[in-house]
């Protein structure tokens, strides 16, 4: 593996749920990043509820998901507890898992060019592997997929 290659980073980030942790606490079981432009916006919420809704089969096959965001703790928090997601949203208010994933890219809003996170998805195995990952995510049948190719690490 290359050094560009993203790893379960020992960065520790404030989590929702009172916490702080870092994707190196999961090493031992497969685990699933996703990185999220933003909080309660229209894709990012149908994301999450998608993860969601599927949480049970990921949590079948042994695996956790963890969300990632520029967004603050207490963004995160009120964001969980409205969409009642069961897994922890890490707040990278800094960039560094960000950096180290390589998921800030230059985007265009609204004819204005700017910074932000590509919606982007990791796959982990229980050794820390990187197995696979998915960058400029379209929401619509990803978390499907994601749950397929957990189901091929057993």
């Amino acid at each position: 593996m290359s050094e560009n290659t993203p790893s379960l980073s020992t960065t520790e980030l404030p989590a929702t749920g009172d916490r702080s942790l870092k994707l190196a606490d999961f090493n031992g079981q497969a685990v699933v990043v996703y990185f999220y432009p933003r909080d309660n916006t229209p894709g990012c919420t149908k994301q999450g509820q998608n993860f969601r809704d599927l949480y049970s089969n990921f949590q079948a096959q042994g695996c956790e998901i963890i969300g990632v965001s520029r967004d603050t703790v207490s963004s995160h928090e009120k964001f969980a507890d409205k969409q009642e997601f069961p897994f922890p949203l890490l707040a990278d208010t800094e960039e560094k898992l960000c950096k180290e994933f390589d998921v800030i890219k230059e985007k265009n809003m609204y004819g204005k060019k700017v910074m932000g996170i590509e919606r982007s998805t990791f796959l982990f195995d229980a050794n820390g592997e990187l197995v696979k990952e998915w960058r400029k995510v379209r929401v619509p049948g990803h978390v499907e997929e994601v749950l397929e190719a957990v189901k091929g690490l057993s």
